[in-house]
């Protein structure tokens, strides 16, 4: 089975640089923008044209295997042994407002399990990797997450869902309550890359609500590689597929996050 899983990953890696090159080419360039439900949730003809590519190579090449895909939906297979999970395009908004840092996300997982897992951000080269239980990888250095364990230490990020207006999970008092702490926060845009980032140790924690499989199943295998700790808000086991909140973090910090993002949660004003 492990020479197997490595095919997949070189076969991922093959397509999100494919992928990436697409991208680049749009990257720029006049294009149609249209919009899906949720403000500034956006979706370019890039999406589409990096997403029909590496569907169309998954299908070619695994015709067997399932997909599920950000703009396409899923496509499942009965009997399917793997199911391939695909962001062509995470970080549309930055990509249609011409700021590179967006990236590609591509997962594998089996039985609900993630096993392998891709993020490339074309802008800047940088291709991270992993496999279960043999570690995570940026252009072929091994990673490991950072070992800072105070707040005033620490460097986060985070997201807001499409429909932060209706602050689901009291997602807008938490993170407030962790922005008084005086700790600095990035919000870059793609959750793919904040997870890798976590992963390389540039981050020490990343947390947000409303996210989709394809949005952090890569990047959920790359931090466990790595050595961190991927969980719901709770502290409970992240399942990867379904609606979802997320806390990635360095192990050290996981404690006093939850107590925060759960803070958050309880009260009401």
């Amino acid at each position: 089975m492990s020479k197997i899983i490595k095919e997949w990953v070189t076969f991922a890696i093959e397509i999100a640089l494919l992928a990436g090159d697409v991208l680049k080419k749009g990257f720029g360039s006049q294009f149609i923008i249209g919009s899906k439900p949720g403000k500034q949730n956006l979706v370019t003809e890039y999406d589409r044209a990096s997403e029909n590519l590496i569907i169309t190579a998954i299908k070619s090449r695994y015709p067997t295997h399932s997909i599920i895909a950000e703009e396409s939906g899923s496509y499942m297979q009965q009997e399917s042994q793997a199911t391939w999970i695909i962001d062509p395009l995470d970080g549309t908004v930055n990509f249609a407002h011409e700021i590179p840092l967006f990236s590609i996300s591509i997962a594998v997982a089996i039985h609900k399990e993630i096993i392998c897992g891709v993020v490339y951000q074309p802008m800047t080269r940088e291709l991270f990797v992993a496999q279960k239980q043999q570690g995570a990888f940026l252009n072929g250095r091994l990673l490991s997450i950072s070992s800072v364990s105070q707040m005033n230490q620490a460097l986060l990020s985070t997201g807001f869902p499409y429909d932060v207006h209706k602050d689901p999970l009291h997602c807008i008092e938490s993170f407030s309550k962790v922005l008084r702490t005086g700790t600095p926060i990035r919000r870059l845009g793609s959750a793919a890359i904040d997870l890798a980032y976590v992963a390389a140790g540039r981050f020490d924690g990343f947390w947000e609500v409303g996210l989709n499989s394809w949005d952090m199943a890569a990047g959920m295998l790359l931090v466990k590689e790595a050595g961190g700790m991927v969980t719901h808000y709770d502290g409970t086991e992240h399942q990867i597929f379904g609606y979802h909140n997320l806390l990635a973090t360095n192990k050290h910090l996981h404690p006093i996050m939850i107590d925060y993002l759960n803070k958050g949660k309880h009260e009401t004003h």
